[in-house]
């Protein structure tokens, strides 16, 4: 018997859709019903690695005392991508399984008493600390769109979730910026307002505001989350220094070859078979192709950690290049020894996490896998 698919409406919104564009768009002021939004507040920024040296969370000492919400920010994996078609619009139609897991940032919030404008720090080097960052914009369009303007925040984002990896690691930080600070004005906008409105700042935002797990399809712009027999899979993710631009993956995608595997069959198997032995077939990812042409060292990798005995399952998150492990190394000691020893490369055992019910709760790094009853609300 088929277990139920959908428990959600499908949700209209622009989320995901950036990462599938065959070419990156700059950042954009916000628009909404015709009128240009005001412009956004000062913002006082600085990178602590970059002034320390250090390059991740363990570098960094944060009072959580200090800050009025703690909030943990998780990445996400592939658990299948189909590319259907390029569109004439330059996106893509796809169809994909996303899924929280337990590895990610920590953002921390702090509503201000008066001031000009936000306080923004970030751990990591590299991370653009003026107003291109999705949290600092995911702050001005919960400001614009609720209206309070004239409120400020200080937020610290310490980061261990790479760049180019295929996890949506700014993705979701935008998306805990939402969250946080509407919880801290007060919820003005309701869940389902989020959800709208997240689309603005593109990529795969809202995703990270249902309950985590959920399928994308049209251009990624219609989004179900689904319930799904998972629980707190192992899974362990490895990503190599190198990098990808998903402009670069998409330039090298060879439309001849990608699957014929129909997404719907995907998805329900996923659904009612869950995640462990067996089903490789189910493991699809369109992106894997271009990915391998461009990097032949990733395929090699691939090929490596498929012979690592006790995993299950192994491919590319999204247009990589992090490469996800499901289950667990039969010798984690000799595993952990043999990849995390090397140079140009991170290893990141972690699990499957899901966001519970009820008005208040978020993504939890200690709870991790919640059976909800029902996904009646968002």
């Amino acid at each position: 018997m088929r277990a139920p698919v959908l428990l959600l409406g499908a949700l209209r919104v622009t989320a995901c859709a950036a990462f599938l564009s065959a070419a990156a768009s700059p950042p954009t002021a916000f628009r909404s019903a015709g009128v240009t939004a005001p412009a956004p507040p000062a913002v006082r920024s600085s990178s602590a690695a970059a002034a320390s040296g250090g390059g991740g969370s363990d570098d960094v000492d944060v009072d959580p005392s200090e800050y009025d919400l703690t909030l943990f920010s998780p990445c996400k994996i592939n658990l299948f991508l189909r590319i259907l078609r390029k569109r004439p619009d330059g996106f893509h139609d796809l169809a994909s399984l996303f899924q929280t897991v337990a590895f990610g940032d920590d953002l921390y919030l702090k509503l201000l008493d008066g001031g000009d404008g936000d306080e923004f720090l970030c751990n990591m080097p590299g991370v653009p600390v003026d107003r291109t960052n999705l949290v600092l914009r995911a702050l001005d369009l919960v400001r614009e769109r609720t209206g309070t303007t004239d409120r400020y925040f200080r937020a610290n984002l310490v980061k261990q979730v790479p760049a180019q990896a295929g996890l949506g690691g700014g993705s979701g930080n935008a998306a805990a910026a939402m969250y946080g600070a509407n919880e801290l004005l007060g919820r003005p906008a309701t869940p389902e307002q989020l959800v709208e409105w997240s689309g603005e700042l593109g990529s795969d935002i809202t995703f990270f505001l249902s309950h985590g797990t959920a399928y994308c399809t049209g251009r990624g712009e219609v989004m179900t989350p689904v319930r799904a027999p998972f629980g707190p899979v192992k899974l362990t993710i490895v990503k190599p220094d190198m990098g990808l631009s998903t402009p670069q993956v998409f330039g090298a995608l060879d439309y001849e070859a990608l699957s014929e595997e129909d997404p719907e069959e995907l998805l329900a198997h996923f659904l009612e078979s869950g995640v462990g032995p067996g089903g490789d077939d189910a493991y699809v990812n369109d992106l894997e192709q271009p990915a391998f042409d461009c990097l032949p060292e990733l395929r090699e990798l691939k090929e490596e950690l498929l012979g690592v005995e006790g995993f299950d399952h192994v491919m590319m998150s999204g247009s990589g290049t992090s490469i996800f492990c499901i289950g667990e190394a039969t010798d984690q000691g000799a595993f952990l020894a043999e990849f995390g020893g090397r140079e140009g490369i991170s290893v990141f055992p972690t699990e499957f996490i899901s966001r519970g019910e009820g008005e208040g709760v978020w993504f939890d790094r200690d709870q991790g896998w919640t059976d909800a009853k029902s996904y009646a609300s968002i």
